[in-house]
């Protein structure tokens, strides 16, 4: 008979580690853009018997018997993305959306190719190009950046290197950009070279789901996406594409850069699909963005300047150079997070500062408008942010900024008190 121990009783000092972790989400205020807080049947999906299937393949065309019932799960998520998305076609087994990232390239390009994409410093992300990424060492990239006076990404600077390197494949997207893309004028740049476009919407696929940020999927050849961050659901990723390319991204996911599916993630998947459908959803999405804009605000207000001068979407990057020119991303950071405010350094463009150290935070509202958290909550954290970097030197005003965060985490938790952190 199959074990049905107790992960406390099997594995007592595991058990105790996630629910130091889930005291941890509770204690501190989460304010990483990429983060999020996974409804419990989010958690019984993905923790489910599914994890024990092997399907190699797709549905209807395994390379397993008894994947009956994984089929119709598969057919059932990829159905309610397309929908979803308004996609021709949808593929729901990559792990992460750097294997979405690498199946969409290599379905497209051959090792080599020139593929024009956005910088790291400025905003884009790793499977974007960066040296240290498969990106960078399979294929040639060209980056693109932002203009220095508007930190806003530079149409002209995108369509002066697509004439003159002729890429394969455009890619849009970014991890660190708070301004909506004109998506329209990268395709009319990517006909004009003969180039495939691609959007990864890692960032931003929660926002389209519920319709607070323009849908890409229109003018795309392919959008990669993450399914966690604002979406809320488990981590992975996805790709959507125009029909014309479903059979290559569908090799190249599986079998050119994957093995078998994740099952019981293909099934957090299919209900985060149907959850981002619904009415409630697109009211959440509509909130995290209206969130972002008042915490924006409030730490431009205290001193702060925010990149490119406000967000269009659920992140914006702190710039802390005028506000403390010795004060650094990494220890900015580093202070909050002991303070109970968690958040991540990052470069913002131009950075003076090694990526490792940045002169930068920044700052999104998908957790916190989970937990129920709206504009005047805010007010209140964006206020608690610039005063305890301000004052982190006098113990009296931090005691009374963390007993104001106490109060505020108390009102609006991410789980219940005695929430063990898994199933069961």
């Amino acid at each position: 008979m199959t074990d049905m121990t107790s992960i406390e009783i099997l594995d007592p000092r595991l058990a105790e580690l996630i629910r130091k972790d889930v005291e941890r989400q509770r204690r501190n205020l989460q304010l990483i853009a990429s983060e999020n807080f996974v409804p419990y049947a989010m958690m019984q999906a993905a923790g489910s018997v599914l994890a024990n299937k092997y399907s190699e393949g797709y549905p209807g065309r395994r390379y397993y018997e008894g994947c009956r019932y994984v089929d119709e799960i598969e057919a059932l998520a990829i159905e309610r993305a397309k929908r979803l998305f308004g996609a021709d076609h949808a593929n729901v087994q990559p792990h992460s959306g750097s294997q979405a990232n690498m199946a969409a390239y290599l379905a497209v390009c051959e090792p080599g190719d020139t593929i024009l994409g956005m910088r790291l410093d400025q905003g884009g992300h790793l499977t974007h190009g960066s040296p240290v990424s498969f990106s960078g060492k399979l294929f040639d990239f060209v980056s693109y950046g932002v203009d220095p006076e508007t930190e806003r990404i530079d149409m002209d600077e995108v369509r002066r290197l697509a004439r003159q390197h002729r890429p394969k494949m455009i890619v849009v997207g970014y991890s660190a950009y708070s301004r909506i893309p004109d998506f329209a004028a990268f395709r009319e740049i990517a006909d004009e070279v003969g180039a495939v476009y691609l959007v990864d919407a890692a960032h931003i696929i929660g926002l389209i789901a519920g319709g607070a940020h323009p849908n890409p999927v229109e003018h795309a050849d392919i959008v990669t996406a993450t399914t966690h961050k604002a979406l809320r659901g488990p981590r992975g990723g996805l790709v959507l594409c125009k029909e014309r390319f479903a059979e290559a991204i569908d090799k190249a996911v599986f079998p050119l850069t994957q093995g078998g599916p994740i099952n019981h993630q293909i099934a957090g998947k299919a209900l985060a699909f149907e959850i981002a459908s619904r009415p409630e959803f697109a009211a959440y999405a509509t909130q995290v963005v209206r969130n972002a804009k008042v915490l924006a605000k409030t730490v431009a207000d205290g001193g702060i300047r925010v990149v490119s001068g406000g967000t269009d979407n659920h992140m914006f990057l702190a710039d802390l150079r005028q506000f403390d020119p010795e004060l650094t991303g990494k220890e900015a950071a580093a202070f909050l997070d002991e303070m109970g405010i968690t958040l991540n350094r990052n470069a913002i463009p131009f950075d003076p500062r090694s990526p490792f150290v940045t002169s930068g935070l920044r700052l999104g509202t998908p957790a916190v408008t989970t937990a129920g958290m709206k504009q005047e909550q805010m007010i209140l954290v964006g206020t608690l942010v610039v005063e305890m970097l301000r004052k982190r030197r006098d113990p009296e005003a931090l005691g009374q900024f963390r007993g104001a965060l106490v109060e505020l985490i108390d009102e609006f938790p991410a789980y219940p008190a005695d929430f063990p952190g898994y199933v069961g």
